[in-house]
C-alpha cells in the first residue's frame, strides 16, 4: 500500500507539530498501514493468482523493477529472493497462454533471460551467506525447484538452457524437509509458518489450522492467494477473496509482504514521537486500539501472525509514554534467562527486540512501586552492551542497516541503563560521526533520509554533552534532509526485513521527524 505524496511544511517548531499531526491523520486515514510494494510478494500473485484484478499492472511492476544487472531487489544477497520470485513469475506468465499478453511477451522473455543469467552467474554462486530473512530457507528451495521445472518447459531461449539451478552457498534443504514432515504428521505447526504458506507443499492445505484470520492467511497476500486457490470453486472463501481484492486495489496491483500492519505502524510511529516528547494530542482511538491489541501473550504485528516480544514491547512502551500504562507481564513469557526472544523457538536473537524490551521494562521499573522489573532490565542492558561490535555499532536481524539497530540500542541504554554503558555510547557516536557521507547523509548502500534520521538520534538523543565539531556534522545532516524531502515523504529505500525488504512509510517518516525534533531541542534548527 503506497503512500500519497505529502507536502512537508516548513519544519520550524510549528512545522514539526503540523508534521506530527499529519502523521497521526495518515494512520487514521489508512488503518491497514502504509507499506511499500514487494517484488517477492507481487511475483507470487502473478504465479498463483493471475485471475486477480491488476495482473497486468503486476507484470509491469516486475518489469520496471528489474535492475540493470538483471536482478531484482537490493544489492548482494538481498537480491536473491526477489530475483527468484520475479523470474519464476515471469516464466509462469510466459508458459500459460493469455497470462503475458502479446505486447509484453517479448519483454518478459528478455527479462527472464537476464534474470536467469544473474542467478547462475552471481546470486546463487556468491560466497556470502543469504541474509537472515523470514522464511528464506523455505522460499529459496521451493522457488529454485519451480524455476527448474519451468525452464525445462520454456525451451526456445538458449539463455534458459543449462544445468539445474544450485542451492546458494551455505543453504540446505533441511528446514524445508523438516517442515514437510511436520505437515505430513498432522501435528501442531508454528503459527509463523503460515506467513510463507505459498511455498509450503500441498499437505499444508489440509492442515486444520491453516485458516484465514480476518480474511488473510499469515497476514500475507501471497499466502492467502495460495491457500484460496481457484476462487470459482464451490465453497471458496469469500473473506479471503475480499481481502485479496482490497489489497490489490489499494496498491494498484502490486502488493506488500504483510498487510495490515496497524499495530506495528501505530506503536512504532507513536513510540518514536513519544520518545522525544513530540507526541501531542494523540486520538484516544489510537491508544485504545493499541491497548486492545495486548493479550495474555502480548501483541502481534497483524491478525494471523504470532504475538512477539518486539511488537509487545514497543506497544507497552508507547502506551506508557502516552499516559496509558499496561503492566508488562505478557512480555515476561519471552525471557530466555539471558535475553528476550522475539518469539518462542526463534533462531538467533534480535538486539532491537531487546532494546525495546529494555525500554518497556525500564519505564515500568522506574515508575512502579518496588521496581519489580529492575533486575530483568539490568540483565537485558548487560546483554545489549555485550553485543556491541568492535567498530561501535550494533546490527540486527529485522533491519538491513546498522544505523537502525544502533539508534534503538543507544536510546534504550541512555534512558534506562546509563550507568551500565561504560563508554559504549561514546563509541557508537564516534562510529556514526566517522561514517557520515560527504553529502551529510548516512546509509548502508547509499545515503537515505531514514538512516540519516537514526544517525542523528544517536548523536543527539543519548544525553551526551556536546562534542567538538558536532555542529558541523548536524548542520550537514539537516541540509541533506532538507534537500531530500521528497524521499523522506515518499516510498523510500526498503531496508526492513520480511520475506523481501520493505519500507514502512509512516514509521520511517516518524523516525526522521523525531530526529528533526531532537535537532531543534539541541539548538540545531536547520534551514
Amino acid at each position: 500500500m503506497t503512500a500519497a505524496p505529502v507536502v512537508v511544511p516548513d519544519l520550524g517548531g510549528a512545522g514539526l507539530a503540523v508534521a506530527g499531526r499529519e502523521l497521526v491523520a495518515a494512520m487514521l486515514d489508512n488503518p491497514a498501514g502504509t507499506v511499500s510494494p514487494s517484488v517477492y510478494e507481487t511475483g507470487r500473485l502473478v504465479s498463483d493468482a493471475p485471475w486477480l484484478p491488476g495482473h497486468a499492472e503486476r507484470l509491469r511492476h516486475l518489469l520496471a523493477a528489474q535492475r540493470a544487472d538483471g536482478g531484482w531487489g537490493a544489492p548482494g544477497g538481498y537480491g536473491l529472493v526477489p530475483t527468484l520470485s520475479a523470474v519464476e513469475a515471469l516464466l509462469s506468465a510466459l508458459r500459460t497462454p493469455g497470462r503475458a499478453g502479446p505486447p509484453q511477451a517479448h519483454r518478459l522473455s528478455v527479462a527472464v533471460d537476464r534474470g536467469v543469467a544473474m542467478l547462475r552467474d552471481r546470486l546463487l554462486v556468491a560466497a556470502e551467506p543469504v541474509p537472515d530473512m523470514p522464511g528464506v530457507d523455505l522460499i529459496v528451495p521451493a522457488l529454485i525447484d519451480r524455476i527448474d521445472a519451468l525452464l525445462a518447459d520454456n525451451a526456445p531461449s538458449p539463455g534458459r538452457r543449462g544445468p539445474a539451478l544450485p542451492m546458494p552457498h551455505g543453504m540446505t534443504r533441511h528446514r524445508a524437509e523438516a517442515v514437510g514432515r511436520l505437515l505430513a504428521s498432522g501435528g501442531p505447526v508454528p503459527e509463523k509458518l503460515w506467513h510463507a504458506f505459498e511455498v509450503l507443499d500441498r499437505r499444508a492445505r489440509a492442515h486444520p489450522r491453516a485458516r484465514p484470520v480476518s480474511g488473510a492467511v499469515g497476514a500475507s497476500p501471497a499466502a492467502t492467494a495460495a491457500w484460496l486457490g481457484d476462487p470459482a470453486r464451490p465453497g471458496a472463501d469469500r473473506a479471503a477473496l475480499g481481502y485479496l481484492t482490497e489489497v490489490v486495489a489499494s496498491g494498484g496491483g502490486p502488493v506488500p509482504c504483510t498487510t495490515p500492519i496497524a499495530v506495528f505502524e501505530r506503536a512504532w510511529v507513536l513510540g518514536s514521537l513519544a520518545r522525544v516528547g513530540a507526541a501531542a494530542d494523540v486520538p484516544a482511538e489510537l491508544t485504545a486500539g493499541l491497548a486492545a491489541a495486548l493479550g495474555p501473550t502480548g501483541a502481534a504485528t497483524s491478525p494471523g501472525l504470532p504475538t512477539d516480544a518486539d511488537t509487545t514491547a514497543v506497544t507497552l512502551f508507547t502506551l506508557a509514554r502516552l499516559g496509558r500504562p499496561v503492566a508488562p507481564d505478557s512480555l515476561l513469557a519471552y525471557d530466555t534467562g539471558t535475553h528476550f526472544c522475539t518469539w518462542q523457538g526463534e533462531d538467533g536473537a534480535s538486539v532491537t527486540t531487546n532494546a525495546h524490551v529494555l525500554e518497556a521494562l525500564g519505564w515500568h521499573a522506574r515508575h512502579s512501586p518496588g521496581r519489580p522489573h529492575a533486575d530483568v532490565a539490568r540483565r537485558v542492558a548487560g546483554w545489549l552492551v555485550d553485543g556491541q561490535l568492535d567498530d561501535g555499532s550494533w546490527t540486527d536481524r529485522w533491519h538491513a542497516s546498522p544505523y537502525y539497530a544502533t539508534a534503538s540500542v543507544a536510546a534504550s541504554l541512555a534512558e534506562y541503563a546509563p550507568g551500565a554503558t561504560g563508554g559504549r555510547l561514546d563509541r557508537a557516536a564516534r562510529w556514526v560521526r566517522d561514517t557520515q557521507r560527504a553529502d551529510g547523509s548516512w546509509g548502508l548502500w547509499a545515503g537515505t533520509p531514514e538512516e540519516t534520521g537514526y544517525a542523528l538520534q544517536v548523536l543527539l538523543g543519548t544525553g551526551r554533552p556536546p562534542q567538538p565539531g558536532l555542529d558541523g556534522v548536524v548542520r550537514r545532516a539537516l541540509a541533506y534532509l532538507d534537500n531530500h524531502r521528497d524521499e523522506e515523504t515518499g516510498a523510500g529505500v526498503p531496508l526492513w526485513h520480511d520475506k523481501d525488504l520493505y519500507h514502512p512509510v509512516l514509521i520511517v517518516r516518524a523516525a526522521v521527524l523525531s530526529a528533526r525534533h531532537l535537532a531543534r531541542l539541541s539548538g540545531h534548527p536547520g534551514r
